[in-house]
């Protein structure tokens, strides 16, 4: 029995285990998980210390330890030097969050996805493809040496980017999140950390929690990544490596400024930190920086064509350094996310043709008419971030309606859009704001009709 009776005694959380299990710590995790499910444990509840619990569950320190640790990895959990363990607001991305039965009719502003108009074109530059009298050779492994001129592509798109690498240091990947597991699995090591945004892409925040990564969110100043944050993390945490969307940051659509990017560069070659720079929207935008080409040594960017071409065209090019080459080489091969030979085929014609350019503008100029459709109907009424060219907005809430109860909000009455906890790391309070993306309804109607449905909505907040 615990010295403690514990039961007038102030705590936030005592957990009933029933003790019987071989693994009581294992137990222990999953009550913590459950009670976090089920809403009893709310994002920001601070934990009891850890000996605490364990005297009130009468079991050695350690176990409660391993149960942390096991939490912790999966995202539910994460501890402040001095301040103690917290249940993450990222939390609620790792549990259900929204029903599992689906309105009859919903429209769909989650998911971010480029517009459709240029489909067609992209369909007849494949339908020649397929037509050629050797296209059966898109069915087969690629041979060595076979895909060189379709890495000469990838330095032709990296160009365009910003970025002067060698055809060397280009490899494919099928599609940026594929990108993002081989990079994690070849460069890192569990519990490995990486600074992050404190709202930052989901994907990575999976990829993560798949390779046991820990993210580190750093603080914000004037609405981007403070350099001195990083650095004063750099010095505590022992970070390895950093996570940016410099431009069009997903999800809060921010463009991180040249002295920012500057700054940061400083502090990545200080520290030595090995940069992940997701470039997925530079080409949705002209004369962008591109931090990876001042720290080419340090530096993997990854150009994906599936949120700016077409969201089918699994296809994404990573530009690494020769040091790094091998390892994410073949952690591409063992996690089986290499590009297919038809894929790849297929991508670095668009780029090499000139239909890239084409595709784009076609892209850039109905995502302004769609952009213009936001501000006609919300209007300076409410707080939309996100630029003309950006195919999704950061709309602030009131303080008094968080994003994952808009969420469910806006699901009800037929529209998905997604809260700002699907995108928080750790201890890092999310924004009342949801993301909303404008591409992905089918037609400017569509789009219009989800968009008067969420005033409406906000009218009641």
């Amino acid at each position: 029995m615990p010295f403690n009776p514990f039961d007038n005694y102030p705590m936030s959380w005592k957990p009933r285990l029933s003790l019987n299990k071989e693994s009581i710590y294992a137990e222990l995790a999953e009550k913590l998980q459950s009670d976090i499910e089920n809403g009893i444990l709310l994002p920001g509840t601070k934990l009891p210390p850890q000996r605490e619990l364990a005297d009130f569950l009468d079991v050695n320190v350690s176990t409660v330890k391993k149960a942390f640790k096991i939490c912790s990895q999966n995202g539910l959990i994460s501890s402040v030097i001095g301040s103690g363990t917290f249940i993450s607001y990222g939390a609620l991305a790792n549990t259900t969050l929204l029903s599992e039965e689906n309105p009859e009719f919903l429209i769909e502003m989650g998911a971010t996805v480029p517009e459709r108009s240029a489909n067609k074109d992209l369909l007849f530059l494949l339908r020649n493809m397929i037509n050629e009298n050797d296209a059966d050779r898109w069915f087969r492994y690629n041979r060595p040496g076979e895909n060189e001129w379709q890495k000469e592509a990838g330095v032709k798109l990296f160009y365009k980017l910003g970025l002067h690498i060698k055809k060397e240091n280009v490899l494919f990947a099928n599609g940026g999140q594929n990108a993002l597991n081989a990079i994690l699995s070849g460069v890192f090591r569990p519990n490995d950390k990486i600074a992050v945004d404190p709202h930052v892409y989901a994907g990575i925040k999976t990829a993560a929690k798949a390779h046991c990564i820990k993210l580190i969110p750093i603080q914000h100043k004037n609405g981007e990544m403070s350099s001195d944050a990083l650095r004063n993390a750099c010095a505590n945490e022992e970070l390895k490596g950093i996570y940016l969307i410099p431009t069009h940051q997903n999800p809060t659509t921010h463009n991180m400024t040249k002295d920012s990017r500057k700054e940061i560069t400083k502090v990545i070659k200080e520290y030595g930190l090995i940069l992940i720079e997701d470039g997925t929207y530079n080409l949705m935008t002209k004369d962008v920086p591109v931090i990876s080409d001042s720290v080419p040594e340090q530096s993997i960017f990854i150009a994906s064509l599936s949120k700016v071409v077409a969201p089918g065209l699994r296809m994404a090019y990573l530009a690494v350094p020769q040091k790094l080459r091998n390892a994410i080489s073949e952690s591409l091969y063992n996690l089986n996310v290499s590009i297919s030979p038809l894929m790849a085929e297929l991508s670095s014609r668009i780029v090499v043709s000139g239909m890239l350019d084409y595709v784009l503008a076609k892209h850039i100029e109905e995502t302004r008419k769609r952009n213009e459709i936001v501000n006609h109907i919300l209007g300076v009424s409410y707080h939309c971030l996100g630029e003309d060219t950006c195919i999704f907005r950061w709309l602030k809430l009131s303080d008094k309606c968080s994003g994952a109860k808009f969420e469910n909000m806006a699901r009800n009455a037929g529209v998905e859009v997604y809260a700002a906890e699907r995108f928080a790391v750790g201890q890092a309070e999310p924004e009342h704001a949801v993301r909303l993306a404008i591409c992905a309804p089918e037609t400017e109607q569509e789009l219009e009709k989800g968009l008067i449905i969420i005033k409406d909505l906000l009218k009641d907040i």
